[in-house]
Protein backbone atom coordinates (compact mmCIF):
# COMPACT_ATOMS: atom_id res chain seq x y z
CA UNK A 1 0.00 0.00 0.00
CA UNK A 2 2.80 2.43 0.79
CA UNK A 3 4.19 2.03 -2.76
CA UNK A 4 0.82 2.94 -4.29
CA UNK A 5 0.51 6.01 -2.09
CA UNK A 6 4.05 7.12 -2.95
CA UNK A 7 3.35 6.81 -6.70
CA UNK A 8 0.25 9.01 -6.60
CA UNK A 9 1.92 12.43 -6.21
CA UNK A 10 4.03 11.84 -9.33
CA UNK A 11 0.91 10.88 -11.24
CA UNK A 12 -0.86 13.99 -10.06
CA UNK A 13 2.11 16.14 -10.99
CA UNK A 14 2.30 14.54 -14.43
CA UNK A 15 -1.44 15.08 -15.00
CA UNK A 16 -1.15 18.68 -13.84
CA UNK A 17 1.81 19.29 -16.18
CA UNK A 18 -0.13 17.70 -19.05
CA UNK A 19 -3.14 19.92 -18.34
CA UNK A 20 -1.01 23.07 -18.12
CA UNK A 21 0.70 22.21 -21.41
CA UNK A 22 -2.68 21.60 -23.08
CA UNK A 23 -4.07 24.87 -21.70
CA UNK A 24 -1.09 26.96 -22.84
CA UNK A 25 -1.17 25.40 -26.34
CA UNK A 26 -4.90 26.13 -26.65
CA UNK A 27 -4.54 29.64 -25.28
CA UNK A 28 -1.66 30.51 -27.59
CA UNK A 29 -3.28 28.91 -30.64
CA UNK A 30 -0.39 26.50 -31.15
CA UNK A 31 -2.74 23.52 -31.20
CA UNK A 32 -4.71 24.97 -34.13
CA UNK A 33 -2.12 23.75 -36.63
CA UNK A 34 -2.23 20.23 -35.20
CA UNK A 35 -6.03 20.23 -35.52
CA UNK A 36 -5.76 21.54 -39.10
CA UNK A 37 -3.31 18.78 -40.10
CA UNK A 38 -5.45 16.07 -38.50
CA UNK A 39 -8.57 17.38 -40.23
CA UNK A 40 -6.89 17.78 -43.63
CA UNK A 41 -5.46 14.26 -43.52
CA UNK A 42 -8.72 12.70 -42.36
CA UNK A 43 -10.69 14.39 -45.18
CA UNK A 44 -8.19 13.70 -47.97
CA UNK A 45 -5.00 11.78 -47.15
CA UNK A 46 -3.45 12.74 -50.51
CA UNK A 47 -4.14 16.47 -50.20
CA UNK A 48 -1.27 18.92 -49.85
CA UNK A 49 -1.03 20.13 -46.24
CA UNK A 50 0.12 23.70 -45.63
CA UNK A 51 3.37 24.22 -43.79
CA UNK A 52 3.08 25.71 -40.33
CA UNK A 53 4.36 29.04 -41.63
CA UNK A 54 1.80 29.16 -44.48
CA UNK A 55 -0.96 28.09 -42.11
CA UNK A 56 -0.10 30.84 -39.62
CA UNK A 57 0.11 33.44 -42.42
CA UNK A 58 -3.31 32.45 -43.74
CA UNK A 59 -4.74 32.43 -40.23
CA UNK A 60 -3.34 35.89 -39.47
CA UNK A 61 -4.60 37.30 -42.77
CA UNK A 62 -8.09 35.93 -42.09
CA UNK A 63 -8.08 37.34 -38.57
CA UNK A 64 -7.00 40.79 -39.74
CA UNK A 65 -9.56 40.83 -42.56
CA UNK A 66 -12.42 40.18 -40.13
CA UNK A 67 -14.17 43.51 -39.42
CA UNK A 68 -15.34 42.24 -36.03
CA UNK A 69 -11.73 42.14 -34.82
CA UNK A 70 -11.30 45.89 -35.17
CA UNK A 71 -8.22 47.84 -36.12
CA UNK A 72 -4.85 46.45 -35.11
CA UNK A 73 -1.88 48.74 -35.13
CA UNK A 74 0.73 46.18 -34.06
Amino acid sequence: MSGAVAARPGGRLRRAAHWVRWYVRELSGEAAYDRYVAHARSCDPDAEVLTRRAFERRRTDAREADPREGFRCC
